[in-house]
């Protein structure tokens, strides 16, 4: 079917939400390396998860209790600047493929190194 409306609408919130987030909030619990990695919009467009990748695992669960509590905010500026006729509701999810990947990564190196020595 191509490029669906819900593809064009999850990667615009995605540039909102960010924006929002970065320079509207200013909850203290916001801070340090994070990321929204996608966005997923229902169909009936009633509803967009924001997936927000973290990377320092010890301020994950504060980052997304500030987002959890800001998300009726996020959705209101997201209505105003968007000129939706329904703007949908908002999830944050935490994504954890990021961190994933590099543990893949360090396992991988370790193994090789290991091989490595092995053969010399």
């Amino acid at each position: 079917m191509g490029y669906q409306r819900t593809d064009r609408l999850s990667e615009e919130i995605q540039r909102e939400a960010d924006e929002i987030i970065r320079h509207e909030l200013h909850d203290p619990r916001i801070s340090g390396t994070w990321s929204i990695t996608r966005v997923e919009v229902t169909r009936d467009l009633r509803y967009a998860k924001v997936y927000v990748s973290v990377l320092e695992d010890d301020k994950r669960d504060d980052l997304m209790k500030a987002l959890e509590s800001a998300k009726g905010y996020v959705r209101r500026v997201l209505f105003r600047n968007m000129h939706l006729r329904y703007t949908p509701e908002v999830l944050f999810v935490s994504d954890r493929n990021i961190a994933y990947g590099v543990h893949i990564a360090q396992v991988l190196s370790e193994v090789t190194k290991g091989e490595n020595h092995e053969e010399s």
